[in-house]
């Protein structure tokens, strides 16, 4: 009898604990990708192969960018296989903001729900001069999550220095994320924000659960290196940023970005991964 009992004393206790460590389980199992523009050489050469070897590295997702919007039904399908395959996922795409447009966007919706993104990001914008250009940006963010709500995508933000750059004593980073539905994530380039001058802890902690995703590039002031280093040889306190990120931001996914390097290609990718790993281990 009494190691029955304990036995089912035990059954609860464990029972008691699982939801706590499954949660822990999840805050260290943040899958980490590519953006596929820091080998964006190789892949106008050869698109497939180039997602084969970025997965035998060890990524876990892509991040396809604009020229992708080029592919045909046919093309998009074959990716969404080949990604299968692979088991490779792709959170989210980059998109022109021309693809905003109301005869574009259906089509990125599409293409998206064929990839099996979550996320429609505009990568950069060209607003008009002032806090209102901003703040029509803003509006198309919100139409097209209007638009792309029924279809289980959400809309996403991509910063560079600009956003982060004072116009008339206010970042346009902060119109947007004050005008912008909380369903629209900011995506975080943290080297920009560093050129920019501004913090990306600070950021994050300032929007809650809006970063959910991260593009770690990183910058050196040096101006013979700038955003050459690899991941982990600027200014940037990746530590604190992860843990910013995984406390507040509601961080899904973390995507390396690089603009090149000393180095090739898949060897930078490649170098970036095993450092990440190092300073944020699966």
């Amino acid at each position: 009898m009494a190691s029955n009992t304990l036995s089912r004393r035990a059954f609860l206790a464990v029972s008691a604990m699982l939801p706590f460590s499954l949660r822990a389980y999840a805050s260290t199992s943040i899958p980490v990708g590519l953006e596929l523009y820091s080998v964006r050489d190789a892949l106008k050469d050869d698109l497939t192969g180039t997602v084969r070897t970025v997965a035998q590295m060890g990524y876990q997702c892509v991040e396809f960018y604009a020229p992708y919007f080029e592919w045909t039904d046919a093309q998009t399908k074959d990716m969404k296989k080949l990604l299968d395959d692979l088991g490779v996922r792709c959170y989210s795409t980059h998109n022109s903001s021309s693809y905003f447009s109301s005869e574009n966007l259906k089509r990125a919706r599409d293409m998206n729900l064929t990839l099996g993104s979550r996320h429609v990001v505009m990568s950069s914008s060209q607003p008009k001069p002032g806090l209102d250009g901003w703040k029509e940006v803003a509006d198309t963010l919100n139409s097209a999550a209007d638009q792309l709500s029924p279809s289980g995508l959400k809309v996403g933000y991509h910063n560079h220095q600009l956003e982060f750059t004072p116009v008339d004593g206010q970042r346009p980073i902060e119109i947007l994320a004050k005008n912008t539905k909380p369903s629209i994530m900011l995506q975080l380039d943290v080297g920009t924000c560093l050129e920019a001058g501004s913090d990306p802890v600070a950021w994050i902690r300032a929007n809650p659960g809006r970063i959910r995703s991260i593009h770690c590039k990183d910058w050196s002031p040096d101006a013979d290196k700038g955003y050459k280093v690899l991941f982990g040889e600027g200014v940037a306190d990746w530590k604190s940023i992860f843990a910013a990120a995984e406390s507040v931001g509601g961080v899904e996914y973390y995507l390396v970005e690089q603009e090149g390097s000393r180095f090739s290609e898949f060897d930078t990718a490649k170098r970036c991964l095993q450092t990440f790993r190092s300073l944020r281990p699966a």
